[in-house]
């Protein structure tokens, strides 16, 4: 009995040191709770937002590094390109013409004016040649008359002369007769020596009239000195009259060939001078354009090139040319070359002088690789190079250049057609770096 008596407050103790345990551990939990309640949820939310966009803002920092610089790229291509030279010059034709007279006067008539048309043998220009005309008139009237003496020669002198020498020769073959007749009477003795002395005067007289009749008749005939002295006065008054004809021909111009009048320094009631040029004709024929081309491109240069051609006042028309001529001299001033290029269908708009610009075709590739110009690096030296786009990274290529378009030059070998390329203009973009492509659109070709 005591014994268990003894015991029960132990038991007691224990008990209560559990309970004091329990209550501590309690309080403990409470105070734990009312510690979390103390940090709201919003709070978490936001530093939950403001940890994503850390991280968001770390990945977007960190980008390029990862996926790739963003970077505009051309793409190679496979095509068409034509090498040409462009150079500028004026519109000539193959000849002008300076008009001008070989007499003096007035002016009697302008026929035509500036920027008309004409053709070969039109009237250009006609003086008061009223005096040409009398001496052309006189000088008809002077070869008439030589030709009425030569018909006179022909139809009267002539005639006359034949029948002068056979009357002639008629009297000497009687005078010749009566001599032999009077030489038999003197050796009979019926007639005296006196008569036979005048039966032989009379065959001398006879024998020269003859002899004159003869060199009349000779004169008369063609050949003669009378004819010949008759055809000199014809080709004499001939030639007087051509001369007329010329001086009356002077007082007028006519077109010396067809083609277009480009000016006129002349007007009605002027008084002109021989040699004075009065007006100036564009000859027709083939139209032509002049240009300069720079010496640095004579290699490319060659006859039958084609080329196309504009003129500034119309801009947006086109007309075939081909190249005709090519100085063999190099302007040591301007250093350049004078080429000349036939105009096959000249339009109607050309004139002469007109300002055009023309580009002459120079070579040309099919399916060729092609890049554009503003890709090239170094390109003036003997390595140019590229950076082309390859397994997402920039790299260095060197590449084999054939021909330089304007805007685009052929890639012999290097790169293959549907490679990027970069441009040279890019910033911020090395070999070996990572890149993100994106092709865009070749730069305008040159009009």
């Amino acid at each position: 009995m005591l014994e268990s008596q003894k015991n029960q407050p132990a038991t007691t103790s224990t008990q209560d040191a559990r309970s004091t345990t329990a209550a501590r551990s309690k309080e403990a939990a409470g105070q734990k709770g009312e510690a979390k309640k103390t940090i709201p949820k919003r709070t978490w939310f936001k530093i939950g937002i403001v940890a994503l966009l850390v991280t968001l803002l770390a990945l977007y920092l960190l980008r390029n590094v990862l996926l790739g610089t963003p970077t505009n790229v051309y793409a190679a291509t496979s095509g068409e390109l034509v090498q040409s030279v462009v150079a500028s010059g004026r519109i000539i034709s193959p000849q002008r013409v300076s008009i001008a007279l070989l007499g003096s006067g007035r002016v009697l008539r302008v026929a035509v004016t500036e920027g008309q048309a004409v053709k070969t043998g039109q009237l250009l220009i006609e003086l008061d040649n009223s005096d040409s005309r009398a001496n052309l008139a006189q000088a008809d009237a002077a070869v008439a008359q030589a030709q009425a003496k030569l018909r006179q020669l022909k139809e009267l002198s002539q005639p006359l002369a034949l029948q002068t020498l056979a009357q002639a020769q008629a009297g000497a073959l009687q005078a010749r007769k009566t001599l032999a007749r009077n030489r038999d009477l003197v050796a009979q003795g019926f007639v005296s020596q006196a008569a036979l002395d005048d039966a032989q005067r009379s065959v001398d007289v006879a024998a020269s009239q003859v002899t004159g009749a003869q060199a009349q008749v000779k004169t008369n005939t063609a050949g003669g000195s009378d004819a010949l002295l008759a055809q000199a006065a014809l080709s004499q008054a001939v030639a007087g009259a051509q001369l007329a004809r010329v001086k009356l021909a002077q007082g007028q111009v006519l077109a010396p060939s067809s083609g277009v009048l480009i000016s006129r320094d002349v007007e009605v009631g002027d008084i002109v001078q021989p040699g004075k040029a009065l007006m100036v004709l564009a000859a027709a024929g083939q139209t032509q354009v002049q240009v300069q081309v720079d010496e640095k491109n004579l290699s490319k240069i060659a006859l039958g090139q084609k080329a196309l051609g504009s003129a500034d006042a119309f801009a947006s028309e086109r007309f075939d040319a081909v190249v005709a001529f090519i100085n063999p001299g190099v302007d040591a001033e301007r250093g350049s070359v004078e080429v000349k290029l036939n105009v096959t269908q000249p339009p109607a708009y050309l004139r002469q002088d007109m300002t055009v610009s023309i580009d002459i075709e120079t070579a040309r590739r099919t399916a060729t690789v092609v890049v554009p110009t503003s890709t090239l690096q170094d390109a003036a030296t003997g390595k140019p190079w590229v950076l082309v786009v390859r397994d997402k990274r920039a790299v260095k290529q060197f590449v084999t250049l054939g021909l330089r378009g304007d805007t685009r030059v052929e890639v012999l070998n290097g790169i293959t057609a549907g490679e990027g390329v970069v441009p040279a203009s890019t910033k911020g973009v090395k070999a070996g770096q990572r890149v993100r492509a994106t092709v865009t659109a070749e730069p305008p070709k040159k009009p």
